[in-house]
């Protein structure tokens, strides 16, 4: 049946229909251009009247924008196709209306609008048209998705897709968004290095510039090793990443090992300390430390007391940078090697034994080698947060400068400079980029399968007696000393100032958070609360806009085949091999100018966090769906269902944990993330992170501090509840369960 019943035979063309009806209603109801300092929406009423908020059918014939006829020529094309019985002819007629329909309006939006983005032939079509160039509005982009879906239509009558309209759509509009918001910003962001900017503010094209700036000594200078005071800021960011990934991984694994074949009670406990760099900013960490070690930290004073030993900042620079990163993101290492360990299945440790293998041995040779997979990921997560970190280096650093930092001072410095944000961006993403492809070239090959349909007696083999020494020697210290640090960075809130005066005080949160009673009612005094509010309201409008996109993109790769699902997928996972820091800068380089001009916007950083999440809900969604056999949806269609009631009514319910991890998890990382978004603030859309790195930088530890706390105890409530709605993943092992009989 390659006709999916989405198109019943009662009416054939009804959604094609229904979209077109939408397109022409963008054109002919809603204002065309974006209006400043106003919601669109609002000026529906002046579409035929005023210039500023005219429709596009108004623009193009009344206002002087001609090339806005060739996206209505596009849908009235289309329009042909809605009255055609559901063939291949009338596939190629949709696909001829959306394609022209968005070449015409694309083509000639980004070759009149944003500059490096320009194309003489389009231009001489329709004369100096730059100056009457604005961003797309309401009209505009819904007009846009139209034409999109109508393509795609074409694309599923011309029997691709199997022939359903809904799943191409949903591949077509996925598609898009992944171009428009993660491939478009990266590339039109990277290509800015191979642009030379004069001294009147014009730029060039000149290939060669970009290995002048990456190949500079700032960079790649090694003087540290001959007598000079620094290496290059890519050295030191990737000594850093290897530094840290090294040392979580490590400590991560040692963990996971305690806390699964060492003893249980650890478990408890260590799954709270996971949880930490969740539920907290990623400068928390350094924020501790600077209490601990800072020159007037804990340490610094108590030396200065015992010995006379006089404070100095001797834990700002690579050091301090380093046992931050190492204790924020230990956690994760030992939430992915946790679940490694939990999958090898006993039976292979005891084919070994069996075979005379003592403890040590069988530990070694085969427990070890099964977790490679997990150690190469946790390798590279932590490769890949150190060089994204952007916390941990502006608070501790000191002297110490890495890409990250490097990046944000080229753009908001005195020396604005794209190209050298660009060609740093270049260097930060290759090193990333790189250590994936190790990565997979290392385990790509190889077959590390632990878990069987055969029986197994779910009895793990503890560890040996050397192994666990090492374990509870590592462990265990570091475990005490990470409680040490969040507690330090809990208690700096409550005193009122640290290193000179240790008083209790509830002050800085009375600043922070104060309420006073106006003579209109309850008055938000303090002065944290307008960022605490932003963020709190761009978090829950991009957390679900996350799940949902990200568990259709797990649906449509986990559930179809279609050509190019490959480029598909890297695409919807490129934000994560993409650190924070470049995927900001893109957004502002990109985003900065017409026709798609965001900058200064609330939606610009929902927008960011949606698509700097969206690997989670993927991932979340992709693991779901391997847990559910393919033949419910077939029984599904076999009972002649559409595939929306079949994903409505049939995999929806069935992925309800995944859903809720995924949305869960979306808005604790939008509220604590601050690389991505640190260069998308504005006065008016100030976030939590950005507002506690302003009072670090000022010194102001102690309402920075407190912020910390209640940002701690939000982000508890949000976790408590996604382990109480989604619970705990199993592998099916019961308890007590009896070993199989051998056969003799």
């Amino acid at each position: 049946m390659n006709q999916n019943i989405t198109d019943s035979s009662a009416h054939p063309n009804r959604a094609i229909v229904a979209w077109l009806v939408i397109g022409l209603l963008a054109y002919l109801a809603l204002p065309w251009y974006a209006i400043q300092d106003s919601n669109g929406l609002l000026q529906i009423p002046n579409v035929f009247s005023s210039s500023e908020a005219g429709n596009g059918l108004m623009q193009a014939s009344t206002h002087g924008r001609p090339w806005l006829w060739l996206g209505l020529g596009g849908l009235l094309l289309a329009g042909i196709a809605a009255v055609m019985l559901p063939t291949r002819k009338q596939g190629a007629v949709l696909i001829a209306g959306g394609t022209f329909g968005l070449l015409g309006l694309l083509g000639s939006a980004f070759s009149i609008g944003a500059k490096g983005w320009s194309f003489a032939w389009m231009n001489a079509s329709f004369g100096e048209l730059a100056s009457n160039q604005f961003g797309i509005g309401w009209g505009a982009v819904i007009a846009l998705v139209a034409l999109v879906v109508l393509t795609a239509f074409g694309a599923a009558r011309r029997g691709y897709f199997k022939g359903d309209l809904f799943i191409a759509a949903a591949v077509f509009g996925c598609a898009a968004l992944l171009a428009l918001f993660i491939m478009f910003p990266v590339l039109k962001a990277l290509s800015a290095a191979f642009f030379a900017q004069a001294d009147d503010g014009t730029s060039s094209f000149a290939p060669t510039s970009m290995w002048a700036r990456i190949a500079s000594e700032r960079n790649f200078g090694l003087s540290c090793f001959v007598g000079g005071q620094r290496c290059g800021v890519a050295w030191n960011t990737l000594f850093l990443g290897i530094m840290t990934a090294t040392s979580t991984t490590i400590l991560g694994t040692l963990m996971a090992l305690m806390a699964e074949r060492a003893n249980k009670r650890y478990t408890k406990p260590l799954n709270i300390l996971a949880m930490l760099p969740i539920i907290t900013p990623p400068f928390v960490v350094g924020l501790g430390l600077i209490l601990l070690f800072g020159r007037a930290g804990v340490v610094n004073q108590g030396l200065e007391w015992a010995f006379g030993i006089e404070p100095t900042r001797w834990f700002y620079g690579w050091f301090g940078v380093w046992v931050a990163q190492t204790f924020a993101f230990t956690p994760i290492a030992f939430m992915i090697m946790r679940g490694v360990v939990q999958g090898i299945a006993p039976s292979l440790e005891e084919a070994a034994q069996t075979l005379r293998a003592d403890p040590h041995r069988t530990f070694m040779t085969v427990t070890l080698p099964l977790l490679k997979p997990g150690l190469a990921n946790a390798f590279l997560v932590g490769f890949i947060e150190s060089m994204a970190d952007f916390g941990n280096p502006i608070v501790v650093g000191g002297q110490f400068s890495v890409l990250s930092t490097e990046i944000f001072f080229a753009i908001v410095g005195a020396q604005y400079d794209q190209g050298r944000a660009a060609s740093l961006a270049w260097i930060l993403t290759g090193f990333a980029l790189a250590v994936f492809a190790i990565q997979r070239s290392l385990l790509g090959k190889q077959n590390f399968t632990t878990v069987s349909g055969k029986g197994d007696s779910g009895i793990a083999m503890p560890l040996p007696p050397s192994v666990k020494r090492i374990v509870y020697a590592t462990a265990l210290p570091w475990m005490a000393f990470t409680v040490i640090v969040y507690l330090f960075a809990f208690a700096g809130g409550f005193v009122q100032t640290w290193g000179r005066d240790y008083t209790l005080t509830l002050s800085h949160f009375k600043n922070a958070f104060g309420i006073e009673m106006g003579e209109f009612g309850l008055v938000w005094a303090g002065t944290a609360w307008n960022s605490l509010w932003t963020t709190l309201k761009l978090a829950a409008i991009s957390a679900p806009l996350t799940a949902t996109v990200g568990l259709m993109i797990a649906y449509l790769l986990a559930r179809t085949e279609f050509k190019g699902q490959s480029a598909f997928e890297f695409s919807a996972l490129l934000a994560f091999a993409i650190p924070g820091t470049v995927l900001g800068v893109s957004y502002i380089l990109a985003f900065n100018v017409p026709p798609i001009e965001l900058t200064g916007t609330a939606l610009v950083i929902v927008l960011c966090f949606m698509f700097r999440n969206l690997p989670v809900g993927v991932r979340a969604g992709t693991a779901a769906f391997k847990q559910l056999d393919k033949s419910l949806d077939e029984a599904s269609m076999m009972l002649r269902a559409s595939s929306v009631q079949t994903l409505r009514h049939v995999v929806l319910p069935l992925l309800k944990p995944a859903l809720v991890a995924a949305l869960v998890y979306s808005f604790v990382r939008a509220i604590t993330t601050v690389s991505a978004v640190i260069f998308l603030v504005t006065a008016e859309n100030e976030l939590a992170t950005t507002y506690i790195i302003g009072r670090v930088g000022n010194g102001d530890y102690g309402i920075a501090l407190a912020y910390c706390t209640v940002l701690i105890i939000l982000m508890s409530c949000a976790t408590a509840l996604i382990q109480f709605l989604v619970g705990e993943r199993k592998l099916g092992r019961r308890k007590g369960a009896a070993a199989p009989i051998s056969a003799h």
